[in-house]
C-alpha cells in the first residue's frame, strides 16, 4: 500500500533539501501527486531508489567551477566564486571551488583537467557552475554527457545566456589570431601581416 508524504517529509527521507527535491522533479527524476490545494505528495516506497542514490552522492564531492578568459576579468572571476560559495553554503553542501583563467576554447586548462580527472575517477557527485559557458565555449555538452554517465548532478545557476558571451568570444578569436600570426609572421609575408592586423583590429572594435 502506498504512503504519500509531504515534500518536507520526502526531503527528510532522502536527506536532501526541498530545493533539490523540486529540481529533481523538474528534471523528471521524481514524480509527485498534487492535492486539490496544489500541494505535492510523494510515494515513500518509490523514493527508496533515490535514497540510495542520494546516500551514494553524499560520499562524493561537490565541485563549484568558475572561469574567465583573461587576466583583466579577474574581478568577474571573484564575483563568480562568491556567487558559487553563497549558493552552495545556502544548500548546506560541503564544497570545493576550482577556478580557471583561460580561453573557453582551451581544453587543457589545469582546473578543467583536474575537474575531469576527478569526475572520471568517480570522486565528484555534484558540479555547480554559474553559466553553461563557464565550462567551455564549445563542447560543454560533452562534459555534461560525462556527468550523466558518471552520475554527477549538474547545477547551473543561470540558465540564460552569459552576459559576457560577446566579450569572451572576441577574446577567444583574438587568441586564435595570435597563434596564426606567430606562424604566418614567420613566413615574413607583409600581405599576411597586414591581413591579420586588419582582422585583429576588427575583432577588437567589435568587442568594445
Amino acid at each position: 500500500m502506498e504512503r504519500l508524504v509531504s515534500i518536507g517529509e520526502a526531503a527528510h527521507a532522502l536527506g536532501v533539501s526541498i530545493t533539490t527535491l523540486r529540481r529533481w522533479e523538474a528534471e523528471g527524476r521524481l514524480l509527485a501527486e498534487h492535492t486539490a490545494g496544489g500541494h505535492r505528495r510523494y510515494d515513500l516506497a518509490k523514493l527508496l531508489p533515490e535514497r540510495f542514490r542520494a546516500t551514494q552522492q553524499a560520499s562524493r564531492r561537490t565541485i563549484a567551477y568558475a572561469r574567465v578568459s583573461s587576466h583583466d576579468q579577474k574581478a568577474d572571476l571573484e564575483r563568480q566564486k562568491q556567487v558559487l560559495e553563497l549558493y552552495c553554503a545556502q544548500q548546506g553542501w560541503t564544497f570545493e571551488i576550482i577556478a580557471d583563467l583561460g580561453s573557453g576554447m582551451n581544453y587543457r586548462k589545469k582546473g578543467l583537467k583536474r575537474l575531469l580527472d576527478a569526475m572520471m575517477d568517480g570522486q565528484i557527485g555534484r558540479l555547480v557552475i554559474t553559466h553553461k559557458d563557464r565550462l567551455l565555449r564549445f563542447g560543454a555538452e560533452l562534459v555534461f554527457a560525462i556527468c550523466e554517465a558518471k552520475g554527477v548532478e549538474v547545477v547551473i545557476l543561470n540558465q540564460g545566456e552569459d552576459t559576457t558571451f560577446e566579450e569572451d568570444l572576441a577574446k577567444d578569436v583574438l587568441e586564435i589570431i595570435t597563434v596564426f600570426s606567430a606562424r604566418l609572421y614567420g613566413s615574413r609575408s607583409r600581405r599576411n601581416q597586414k591581413l591579420l592586423d586588419g582582422v585583429r583590429q576588427a575583432v577588437e572594435n567589435a568587442a568594445c
